[in-house]
């Protein structure tokens, strides 16, 4: 079954043609001959601009922006195939950098020693951790003379869609915590009451997808201490950092989330969103040689050298990783701060100047991660939060409208995403954009509209 759709069928010349006002560019099948390259080229890259425009797409958490010189070095390292070690030492060299830096930021206890790779994204990264935590819990259990049929994960409704993926695919029952009137996200009093001998660990957020707000994995952890301490039930805690693990430790240095918890095991993030990288590199990172089981670890030597692997995939580009270190390197702490601190300067900004735009109210203000949520007032009937986004559409804005899940779908909002490369400058073209939009909305005499809700855009967060 495939999993895109695509045009119907077109006739495609069985002839070489080498002219680019002839050429036809192969939809289904590949031609009998090929194209010449710069016509393919020109095609290509003209059929491309059908794309929107990456820096006004404000749905995704994808970094698209990097200074020039990261995108060369990225261009000379893309035939470094980050798995063969042994062949591309220095790149392995590099990685393990990359893995030792990130261990200190996060505090862990033994970063110079640090355990952990990198992957293609978070979403692997998160399957990594999820793994080692229902590898471990089977081992307990086993000791115990218990059984181990029945392992369940313990997370707000608000995770991405990695976490459901990872239940599903290894068989673990997803205890999904729901949202309830305001509460968004995953608090403690919620997870501790879903946990029982059978969780394999409690997955907190750190920077929800939905409005960007950190859920509190100290008061977590604090809260399964004391349910070891009552009921004698151990629980570890993952923390999905996939965005949030590049902007703590630099926009909010005090707040404990991380190693510094003794019940966190492991953490995962992607170097490329808040990392500031390219697509695609995430980060799994463990506390420890003993929270990552060596059973999962596989050495294969067929390459050259014995190599120590634990991923999901195989082959794959070092540019990434070395773009990772490039951005390291040349930004250090401060200018990591600097960059998250202009993105939340963006985003704060904006909400405070929204909110101020009438119909419209906050769910939350960018000041965890620099992304914020807003919804329709109540008394607005006339259009919706989709009306929004399809005409800032039509500006060339990319604003994500959606519902929330299950127990607050009465809940729908718009988000806003400020990454590196939102200048103040964009973000004020942007508003005075969302105020003529509004002013329209707001003048019409009657609802607009409205298509069937299985045909509007999904959002796919």
């Amino acid at each position: 079954m495939p999993l895109a759709k695509q045009r119907p069928r077109q006739p495609t010349p069985r002839d070489a043609i080498t002219t680019e006002a002839a050429a036809t560019l192969p939809i289904h099948e590949i031609g009998d001959s090929g194209l010449d390259s710069e016509t393919a080229y020109e095609l290509i890259s003209s059929e491309l601009l059908l794309d929107g425009q990456a820096r006004l797409n404000l749905a995704t958490f994808v970094t698209t922006y990097m200074p020039s010189i990261a995108a060369k070095l990225m261009a000379e390292t893309a035939d470094k195939n980050m798995i063969d070690k042994d062949e591309y030492p220095q790149t392995a060299e590099i990685e393990a950098r990359c893995v030792s830096i990130i261990s200190e930021m996060w505090n862990s206890p033994d970063h110079e020693q640090a355990t952990g790779c990198s992957t293609t994204g978070s979403s692997e990264a998160a399957m990594l951790g999820g793994m080692a935590l229902k590898w471990r819990w089977r081992e307990r259990m086993s000791k115990a003379g218990k059984p181990t049929d029945r392992p369940n994960m313990v997370m707000g409704a608000n995770v991405q869609v990695c976490w459901e993926k990872f239940c599903r695919y290894w068989d673990v029952e997803p205890k999904l915590v729901p949202m309830e009137g305001d509460r968004f996200h995953l608090e403690a009093e919620q997870a501790v009451a879903a946990c029982d001998e059978n969780t394999i660990g409690v997955v907190a957020i750190l920077g929800s997808t939905f409005d960007g707000s950190y859920e509190p994995v100290k008061e977590i952890a604090a809260a399964l201490d004391q349910l070891e301490s009552d009921k004698g039930i151990y629980v570890p805690v993952h923390v999905d950092g996939a965005s949030g693990g590049f902007v703590a430790p630099v926009l909010q240095p005090d707040l404990e989330w991380d190693f510094r918890i003794d019940r966190v095991q492991s953490i995962n993030a992607s170097g490329h969103k808040y990392g500031l990288v390219y697509p695609g590199v995430g980060w799994a990172i463990w506390r420890n040689e003993e929270a990552l089981p060596r059973d999962l670890v596989f050495d294969v030597n067929y390459l050259g050298g014995h190599m120590p692997t634990f991923a999901l995939n195989f082959s794959r580009p070092g540019s990434e990783v070395v773009a990772q270190y490039y951005m390291f390197t040349t930004l250090g702490r401060e200018g990591y701060r600097r960059v998250m601190q202009g993105a939340q300067d963006v985003a704060t900004h904006m909400s405070s100047e929204i909110a101020n735009i009438g119909p419209y109210r906050l769910i939350s203000e960018g000041r965890d991660l620099p992304v914020f949520a807003f919804a329709l007032a109540p008394e607005v009937e006339n259009y919706t939060v989709f009306d929004v986004s399809d005409k800032l559409r039509q500006h060339g804005w990319l604003v994500p409208a959606y519902s929330f899940p299950e127990n607050r779908q009465d809940l729908s909002v718009l988000r806003i995403v400020i990454r590196a490369g939102m200048t103040m400058e964009m973000a004020d073209n942007l508003l005075e954009h969302l105020r003529e939009i509004t002013e329209f909305l707001e003048s019409l005499d009657a609802p607009l509209p409205s298509p069937a809700t299985e045909k509007r855009t999904a959002f796919a967060h």
